[in-house]
Order: structure tokens, then sequence, then C-alpha cells
């Protein structure tokens, strides 16, 4: 009979079946976090020194083995094995070929199961600096554009039927103001990733003399999990990553929306750069917007990661369970996507060419300046639901004429009030109706450059 060579293989008599070899290994996977386990061990390994548990030829030895495990990986020469199912198994079995004893004296005082958390904190609190980096590289994108665009009306729609003229850069601070509440829900999830769990072991601590807050001040972690159980069970920081990416992709799919429809020809207020566009193979006058378009789709796969992480975790008694196993691929997936989302949105933005003639065209349909025609009666002392009925009436006179409000005659406009003279008109233009709304958080092009200003100190 075979003999088994696990780790943990002396308890038992048989050899693990090829098949649960290949459904138990992580290694395809986790081997992603090799250079986040070999940085927590080589800190582990500090700290036993410094507390006397190994002795400094260990150290030294352990250290050096580490360095030349991290070389390997790097150099793409590091061997992995099914066999020895996970990063841990594969890096630790390399320490002890290099460095004989030593290296078997590295995994005392801890568990896998305070090890992979710990190497998840190491590898998801990097992905969140890079994520609120490239945040901020779109946001300044947006900027850039908003910039070009303060005096660009375009129509500010609900229901997607036009309800109000607005400046177009106005319309692209709402998304800047998305994006900032994004960056601010992964700022304040790096303080929950950023808790050491090592120390924890299996689940209910050492009896090893450890010292927890020193390798937390090795590991820059801000501070050391309060509960051994909690410490190794504990997956909410994976989930928060998770729902702050979904309400990220959530956002980045509403604004690819808004962007298929205005590259249409029914809008034609924006062209997306060739570059992240395709043809099709039939109709060659074809120009598809894939990258807004699969944006939009990668939702979907954010989203379902979320699902599975929460399903995941729904049912498990207290503590580690091999079900954790599956917390990883879905996290890597879902930080690769908003990486590769973010990064493509930010040069397909900066390439985008406007159209102000489109916009301002449709900002004059569909009676947008009808609220303000309204405004115009309170000022002039009427009930604001009295002046509704009567510019509602006045815009179903206009359907019936093909033409706008501001393009009546005074005398017919004043039949439905006489409160109406010639000021009237300066209300019904576009830049009036935009120009009118000049407070904190408006739409007039003062306003807007005030927003403007402060967004750019934002990200300075």
């Amino acid at each position: 009979m075979k003999k088994n060579t696990k780790k943990w293989s002396e308890r038992f008599s048989e050899p693990t079946s090829e098949i649960v070899k290949r459904f138990n290994a992580s290694v395809a996977f986790d081997q992603r976090l090799a250079m986040y386990d070999i940085e927590g061990s080589l800190a582990h390994a500090g700290m036993l020194n410094k507390q006397k548990i190994i002795t400094a030829a260990d150290l030294k030895s352990i250290t050096k083995g580490l360095n030349q495990i991290k070389k390997e990986i790097q150099s793409g020469k590091f061997k992995w094995s099914i066999d020895l199912e996970d990063v841990h198994l594969n890096i630790e079995k390399r320490l002890t070929d290099i460095v004989g004893a030593p290296g078997k004296k590295l995994h005392t005082g801890r568990s896998r199961n305070d090890q992979v958390t710990t190497d998840m904190r190491l590898y998801l609190r990097e992905v969140v600096d890079k994520s609120i980096t490239q945040i901020e590289a779109l946001q300044r994108a947006i900027l850039t554009l908003a910039d070009q665009h303060i005096t660009t009306i375009m129509p500010g729609l609900t229901h997607l039927q036009i309800a109000q003229p607005i400046s177009f850069a106005h319309h692209l601070l709402a998304y800047f103001e998305m994006l900032e509440r994004d960056k601010a829900r992964f700022q304040e999830s790096y303080k929950r990733i950023n808790v050491l769990p090592l120390g924890a072991a299996a689940l209910a601590g050492t009896s090893y003399p450890i010292d927890r807050k020193y390798v937390a001040k090795l590991l820059k972690f801000d501070a050391v999990m309060a509960n051994s159980i909690d410490a190794v069970s504990d997956r909410d920081f994976l989930i928060e990553f998770n729902f702050d990416a979904s309400l990220l992709m959530t956002h980045l799919s509403r604004w690819s929306e808004e962007l298929i429809m205005w590259s249409s020809p029914f809008f034609g207020f924006i062209e997306i750069s060739d570059g992240f566009c395709t043809g099709s193979s039939i109709m060659p006058q074809k120009k598809n917007p894939d990258v807004p378009e699969l944006v939009r789709g990668k939702v979907a796969r954010v989203n379902g990661h979320l699902v599975s992480l929460l399903t995941l975790m729904k049912s498990q008694p207290l503590a580690y369970n091999k079900d954790n196993q599956e917390d990883k691929e879905p996290v890597f997936d879902v930080a690769d996507t908003i990486s590769d989302t973010l990064n493509i949105f930010a040069e397909m933005v900066a390439g985008l060419k406007v159209s102000k003639e489109s916009m301002e065209a449709a900002a004059f349909k569909g009676y947008s300046t009808a609220t303000d025609l309204a405004d115009y009666l309170v000022k002039k002392g009427m009930p604001f639901r009295e002046a509704h009925g009567v510019v509602a009436k006045a815009v179903k006179y206009a359907i019936t004429q093909g033409c706008d409000l501001s393009e009546l005659d005074l005398k017919v406009l004043q039949k439905f009030s006489t409160s109406i003279d010639q000021s009237v008109f300066k209300c019904l233009t576009l830049k009036g109706s935009v120009q009118s709304r000049n407070h904190f958080g408006g739409t007039a092009f003062g306003a807007v450059k005030a927003a403007l200003k402060r967004a750019h100190e934002k990200l300075v």
C-alpha cells in the first residue's frame, strides 16, 4: 500500500484517493497568495526568534530559504505540487528541502487556519489600495472631460423622458460623486481588513509564548483580532470587499447603459473611440459599443460572487471549516474584474467625443423648460399647483402646433395667464433655465464650476 506523505498523514492508514486530491487541492488558485504567505512567514519567524522559541541560526536559515523560494516563484522555476494541497504546504515543503530541520520549525505556534486568513488580508489590503488609486484615475478622467463641458447643455431625463435642461459637466459630476462614495467604502473596509488573525492557530490560540502585537507591527496591521475563534472563521472582510465592488460595478453599469444609448444614432450625443468598439461579421456599417456592454455584463459575475460568499458563510458553525477554501476564487475574480474595468473605463472616458449640437438639440425637445414657466408664474404670485395646471394646458396647445413653448407668441401665452409678459422668454431658453438653478449642487454654470473646483481639490 502506498504510504501517506501529507503533513497530517500519520493519523491515517490509507492514502488519499486521486480524485479527492484534485477535489481537495487549492494550489491551482491559491498560489496567487505565495508572496503574501512568505511575507507572513518571515514575520512569524522573526517573532519566534524574538520570543526565543527558535534560535537566531534557525531564523537565518528560514529567512534565507524563504527568500530563495521567493526568487524561484518570481522566475517561474518553482514546482507546485497538487499532492501538497495548497500554497502553504508547497512553500513549507520546499523550505524544508532547502534548509532542513529549521524549515520544520517555522509552523510552530500557528495553523493553516490563521495563516490563510492572514494571507488573504495581506492580499486584499493591497487590492483595496490599488482599487482606490484606479477609482481616482477614473475620477480624473471625468473631471478632464467635465472641465470642457461646463456650458454644454443636454437634456436631463427622468423615466427616460426629457425633464429639464442641465449642464453636461453637471451630469458627469454625478458619476464623480458615486465614485467618491465607492472610494470611501473601500477606505472604510480597509480598517476591518487590516487586523491581524495570526496567533489564533487552529482556533484556540497557542501554548507558546508568542507576541502577536510584534507580528502586527512587522506586517503593518493596525490591530490584532481579539478572539481566536473569530480570527480563523471571520470572512466578513471578504464579503464587504465584494459588496463594495458590486456597488462600484453597479455605478459603472448605469453609466455604461447611458454611453450605449448616447452613442446610438437615436441620441448621437457621443462617439466612443474605435479602440473600444468592434464591428459586425455581417453588417459592415456597424460600430458596436462592446466595452460598455461588457462592463454592464460583468456586473452579473461580481454580484454572483457576492451571493456566493454570503451563501458560503450562512450555515457554518464555528470555527474554521473546509468550506472556506471556496472563498478565494470569487474574491480573486472580483479583484481582477474591477481592476480591468476601472482601467479600461478611464481610458474610454478620456477618448470620448462629444456632440454639443446633438445634446442641445435634444434638450430643446420635450418641453424641457415647462417647469421654468411654472416657476415664473409662481414668482408672479400664482400658487404652484395652479401654475402647474396652466403650464400643462400651454404644453398641450404647443403640441398641437408642433412647436416649443419658447416659440409661442406672447399673446398666445397670455391667453393661459395674464401674468405673463415679455420677460417670460428669458426663462424659456435652455441657457436661462440652466442658469436659474444657481445654488450649491445645482446645474447653473457657476455652481458647476464651483463643484468642479471642489472635486479637483479632493484628488490633490
